[in-house]
């Protein structure tokens, strides 16, 4: 039985369209499929709780580490896929992550589609440098879907109490433990105005920044992958030189993300999300 640990906050937009696909083709007794609506101030766990079959808990709290730690200890069955709300995974598709743990990896992710329509210039420019760059081949960030084998849940007891849990599940294993699903896309929805670009930024950059320092102090028993800091130039713009008027917007928004950054060096386990780009008509899709 394949598990999938949603953690929802205040999701009740999208929270429908991901719970059903997920079951739209699936047998009974398939899947298992648990919903945590922390913090919610919505309808996201009544919303849930009408899918039939779907587990849903309820915390008082926000804060996905502990949400996606409630999940677990409901969860039934391995592999286990952990889900962001937002993001569409079909029945097929949690078959085909499920199938690539069926093996001699660890943990799997999906391919990476970005939605920029109808986003101002300096998003698209942003991600125009973002999307070519090489961490995104090997990594299992940034894509909302996460899937692991039960030895591969085996290498951590909780989730740390910070941001990025993707990055942690990330510096758990080794490139030749890990895979993307080329067959399986996650189409994410990025943000539809610039300053919220930047706000997400900054709060995925302190996420970032905080559990890299939790890792260096022996907090998190991982070694976190290093940041990456020039890859934009070495990797993107100077084999595609053309790209050089969108590094400029790069750059530039990269380095207000990272002065708000250390304004706000928080490093909670909080929610690091774009809420625009979660509008009813900003769907973010895996196929």
């Amino acid at each position: 039985m394949t598990s999938i640990v949603v953690a929802a906050h205040n999701e009740c937009a999208v929270i429908g369209r991901c719970l059903d696909a997920l079951l739209a083709e699936a047998t009974p007794g398939e899947f298992d499929v648990t919903v945590v609506a922390n913090g919610c101030t919505d309808g996201t766990a009544a919303i849930a709780a009408a899918r039939p079959g779907v587990r849903v808990i309820e915390l008082a709290e926000a804060g996905k580490p502990a949400a996606l730690d409630a999940g677990d200890e409901a969860a039934r069955g391995f592999p286990r896929i952990y889900l962001d709300a937002d993001v569409v995974l079909s029945t097929q598709g949690v078959r085909a992550i499920a199938a690539a743990l069926d093996g001699p990896h660890l943990a799997a992710t999906v391919r990476r589609e970005l939605d920029l329509t109808g986003r101002p210039m300096l998003v698209r420019a942003y991600f125009g440098i973002h999307r070519h760059l090489p961490v995104f081949r090997d990594g299992l960030f940034g894509r909302g879907v996460v899937g692991l084998a039960e030895a591969g849940r085996r290498r951590f007891a909780r989730f740390p109490a910070l941001v990025a849990d993707d990055l942690f599940l990330d510096s758990l294993f080794g490139a030749a433990e890990k895979c993307q699903v080329d067959t399986v896309s996650s189409r994410v929805a990025t943000p539809r105005r610039t300053r919220d670009l930047v706000r997400r930024l900054s709060r995925v950059r302190g996420g970032n920044s905080a559990m890299r320092a939790a890792a260096d102090q022996g907090q998190v028993g991982a070694t976190v992958r290093p940041p990456a800091r020039l890859s934009w130039l070495r990797d993107v713009v100077l084999p595609r030189p053309w790209l050089a008027p969108a590094a400029i917007c790069y750059v530039a928004i990269t380095v207000l993300a990272a002065l708000s950054a250390r304004r706000d060096r928080t490093g909670a386990a909080g929610w690091a999300r774009d809420d625009s780009s979660r509008q009813e008509e900003a769907h973010a899709r895996t196929q």
